[in-house]
């Protein structure tokens, strides 16, 4: 479902806040994204009785003016499903991919995957009202977006939501929010690229959602990580993170040293790959290419998905 040419980093400046339009602002700023990702605080009533619910919806593809509040009928929780009051969601370059390219479910669509909330209803035994629970909602399959009051999702897209994270940090519902794709995503994508304890792994975007939870358990498994970062005020954040050696500038990667490749921005970091190394991208192009040396040397594969 890739768009030939795309780029997984398109600078979109709008989220979907159900009260008024997100102000101008770059994806990871704001006090409660710890470099996860972009947070969407649902203003919620709790109160609300209506046989309605308030979604952030797209009824055709195009840029962030195509995304409108709409009212839809209240979702009901099926067999094995559970109803959740949503209090935050996550903004992924998926949404902004679903809603610009011809891509994803049946028109009208509400877009968004990583939902933070409160069990209203339930038809499952783990789960009970008033539980606090995130969910992955795989929106391009199930077509059941989480830019929403009201959202009810199978109870296997479901976990507790964690009230802490390494090192006693307290993580609130609404930063949980930031979890689901992005920490489901790095671990598979080390996982393809077979990052063990010896290798010199390198790490594309490390400072962003993806990227920065890979450093972390990429050093978990004992291998040396390098990070390569956007901009000069991400350096800091990559090494704080636990990267070895942090770029900035594509050019300056040494050359033929990296045993793993993960790339999470859309960078063709193949002269950085040594012989015989693995290279795994979840983003769009550009990826390494037939007439690429290095990318033959190492059999090089992409892992392309819209998940990043």
């Amino acid at each position: 479902m890739d768009r030939p040419g795309g780029r997984g980093t398109e600078p979109d400046r709008t989220g979907p806040d159900l009260s008024r339009p997100a102000p101008d602002a770059d994806v990871g700023e704001g006090r409660r994204t710890r470099s996860f990702g972009r947070l969407i605080p649902c203003p919620l009533a709790p109160h609300r009785r209506s046989p309605c619910t308030r979604s952030n919806q797209i009824a055709r593809h195009g840029g962030p003016e195509v995304l409108s509040v709409r009212e839809i009928p209240r979702p009901t929780p099926g067999v094995g499903e559970v109803l959740i009051r949503t209090v935050a969601s996550n903004l992924n370059p998926v949404d902004w991919k679903t809603r610009a390219w011809e891509v994803g479910p049946q028109l009208p669509a509400t877009l968004g995957w990583d939902p933070a909330g409160v069990v209203t209803a339930s038809h499952h035994s783990r789960y009970r009202p008033g539980d606090q629970v995130i969910a992955m909602s795989a929106q391009l399959a199930t077509s059941r977006g989480t830019w929403t009051e009201q959202v009810s999702q199978p109870a296997r897209l479901l976990a507790a939501a964690p009230t802490t994270l390494a090192l006693a940090l307290a993580l609130a519902l609404e930063d949980a929010a930031a979890l689901p794709l992005a920490g489901i995503t790095a671990p598979q994508a080390l996982s393809r690229a077979a990052v063990t304890d010896g290798d010199n792994a390198l790490i594309t975007g490390a400072a962003g959602a993806v990227g920065g939870i890979a450093v972390r358990l990429a050093r978990r498994t004992g291998a040396t990580v390098d990070a390569l970062v956007a901009r000069l005020e991400h350096l800091d954040a990559a090494r704080e993170l636990g990267a070895k050696d942090v770029w900035h500038i594509r050019a300056d990667l040494p050359r033929r040293t990296c045993t793993a490749v993960l790339d999470t921005a859309g960078i063709d970091t193949c002269p950085a790959l040594a012989p015989g190394g693995r290279y795994i991208s979840i983003s769009d192009p550009p990826a390494p290419t037939s007439d690429s040396k290095q990318a033959a040397l190492a059999q090089a594969r992409k892992w392309s998905a819209l998940r990043s």
